[in-house]
């Protein structure tokens, strides 16, 4: 097997339940979405996507572990990240990562559905909640620029998060007092905010 990866990297998590961990992270390529401030077919509006994706390597198995683990050296928790990484993580990648002793964590748009194994799933939908092929997650994040409400998520996660939009790397300062206002009416969602991007790093 192969796999289409934009880049392998060695981190702290920056956002979600699992904020201030080490982790390993591999970006896969593409996506099936199209975020952009104004809504769409493919996008809900409300913020640009951040992130560059398109370009990437097809890597083996085997290549990809190597990678990891020179990354990451004694870490042992990976993000697989994207785009999209749905599109191309299987059931036999999630058997490879185990029996090389990983745990797995996945940042997911919920538009498809996983394979079982996963140890963490992060579901962020991008799309209406009725297109949710990913019907149970760790953690489910919307992100909300000011003035969208509380979401009525179709997936059944054990953590509601809310994260204010950015400009860039910069806080969108009404995003945020509207979700922090958001949580005060709704306490059983709780704030994220991407604190990697205040922590200057990936």
């Amino acid at each position: 097997m192969t796999y289409r990866v934009n880049e392998i990297f060695y981190s702290v998590q920056g956002e979600g339940v699992r904020a201030g961990t080490a982790n390993v992270f591999i970006r896969f390529s593409g996506c099936n979405l199209e975020c952009s401030i104004e809504p769409g077919p493919k996008s809900p509006g409300g913020f640009d996507c951040d992130t560059e994706f398109v370009s990437g390597r097809s890597l083996s198995t085997e290549h990809l572990l190597h990678e990891m683990c020179v990354a990451g050296g004694d870490c042992r928790w990976c993000v697989l990240t994207g785009g999209e990484p749905g599109l191309q993580v299987d059931s036999e990648l999630v058997g490879a990562l185990h029996d090389d002793g990983w745990k797995i964590a996945i940042e997911t748009n919920g538009s498809v559905e996983l394979p079982a194994g996963i140890d963490w799933i992060t579901v962020s939908p991008k799309v209406a909640e009725h297109a949710i092929r990913q019907k149970t997650a760790s953690e489910i994040k919307y992100v909300r620029g000011h003035g969208q409400g509380i979401p009525k998520p179709r997936c059944d996660a054990l953590h509601r998060l809310i994260s204010p939009a950015f400009d860039g790397n910069r806080l969108d300062e009404r995003a945020l007092s509207w979700c922090i206002q958001l949580v005060k009416e709704n306490p059983e969602w709780r704030l994220s905010v991407q604190q990697h991007k205040t922590w200057n790093v990936r």
